[in-house]
């Protein structure tokens, strides 16, 4: 009988140990779904379509001159949507700055945002952002309906918007340019067999 009782408990401890491994590993996996994010940048319906050409706006720069959106002289202007509360925007901020003396032959990288300047111009100094043109402009982020940051637009040198979307990794911003040279305006659009 005792060799019964303890085999019975044998096996509840190894039931018990069996489903501590399960929670363990379903949490892992939960970590790791949180860790990688969507290939491409998430686009958005909201705003101005892919292929639309973007009406110009002039706005105010906060490192230099003035600047118009939509029409650069030729050259195509990437605009990146941050915050200074949004910890992915800063995270990204190395990637961009890696993008503009990159790619600086034949793209503007513009930083965007609404609010208070002084918290902007206390971000541009402490993360070294004076190389970049530094818009503050509610009107530029309702007419791209902006909703989620970080977001990001890229306009070729015709004005016209080559894709945009949410990007929380370099992985989907660097998903911006591979839509702007395969002419496939997202990863989504892709999978699905479409083409801009």
């Amino acid at each position: 009988m005792t060799l019964l009782v303890f085999s019975n408990l044998l096996l509840w401890v190894v039931v018990l140990i069996q489903l501590a491994v399960i929670f363990a590993l379903a949490r892992q996996i939960g970590i790791l779904f949180e860790r990688v994010s969507p290939v491409g940048a998430m686009i958005s319906d909201a705003g101005p379509a892919i292929g639309d050409t973007v009406a110009p706006l002039e706005l105010p720069n906060l490192n230099g001159p003035g600047l118009t959106l939509g029409r650069a002289a030729g050259r195509s202007q990437l605009v990146f949507f941050l915050s200074t509360s949004c910890p992915i925007c800063k995270a990204l901020l190395p990637a961009l700055k890696s993008i503009r003396d990159d790619e600086r032959g034949w793209l503007d990288v513009i930083l965007a945002s609404d609010g208070r300047e002084q918290l902007h111009r206390r971000l541009i100094a402490t993360e070294g952002l004076e190389g970049f043109a530094y818009v503050l402009s509610s009107e530029l982020g309702m007419s791209f309906r902006v909703s989620k940051l970080p977001f990001a637009v890229l306009i070729d040198k015709h004005g016209k918007v080559v894709t945009k979307g949410l990007v929380n990794s370099r992985e989907q911003l660097e998903s911006l340019f591979t839509a702007s040279e395969t002419g496939i305006p997202s990863y989504q659009a892709a999978v699905a067999g479409m083409t801009s």
